[in-house]
């Protein structure tokens, strides 16, 4: 009888720890996307972003002996996309604000021209106001929120306590709220 079960992720870790790179290919699929807009967010060029994530993605397969078990696969995986993205982005020398773009959520409904041109003014409102924010206060909002991590994955990402990301968080959404002159 053929077991038609899906692999769970520990064992698609012990699968590729073994060497088995289809095991590994399985593993790293989902996590793909979220890893080229990580990456994206830190470079700001779509080129510099695919070079980095699949750098990040042999550097994963190569690393994958020191993955510890039982431990989450994905911000483990995005530390090490990140850290390759910031590598390249100082290597190339670049002293450009860190660039971050909204990923465009679907749509349910079509909206008319109105609604879409307020949409894309609110949007390049946030990202200027973002981009004035320090570097780090940028990295903690874009892995929590455009990225979409959890605390727990935002804090294995970037490096740093679950409790340091609450409240970098907290401090960044509190500048953020500044620039754009809101009250809290």
């Amino acid at each position: 009888m053929v077991s038609s079960r899906q692999p769970t992720e520990s064992g698609l870790v012990e699968a590729a720890q073994s060497g088995d790179k289809d095991a590994f290919a399985t593993l790293v699929a989902p996590h793909a996307p979220v890893a080229f807009r990580a990456a994206y967010l830190i470079t700001g060029s779509a080129a510099d972003a695919q070079d980095a994530a699949q750098e990040g993605l042999v550097k994963a397969w190569l690393a994958l002996h020191r993955f510890r078990p039982g431990a989450p696969f994905r911000p483990w995986l995005l530390q090490i996309v990140i850290n390759e993205a910031r590598n390249r982005r100082r290597s190339a020398g670049r002293q450009e604000r860190l660039a971050l773009r909204l990923a465009r959520a679907p749509e349910e409904t079509v909206p008319g021209a109105e609604g879409i041109a307020l949409a894309g003014e609110r949007r390049a409102r946030l990202l200027s106001a973002v981009e004035t924010l320090r570097e780090d206060d940028q990295l903690v909002i874009a892995a929590r929120y455009f990225v979409g991590l959890s605390e727990a994955e935002t804090a294995t990402a970037l490096s740093l306590r679950p409790g340091t990301v609450k409240s970098r968080l907290s401090r960044a959404l509190a500048r953020l709220r500044e620039v754009l002159g809101e009250t809290a």
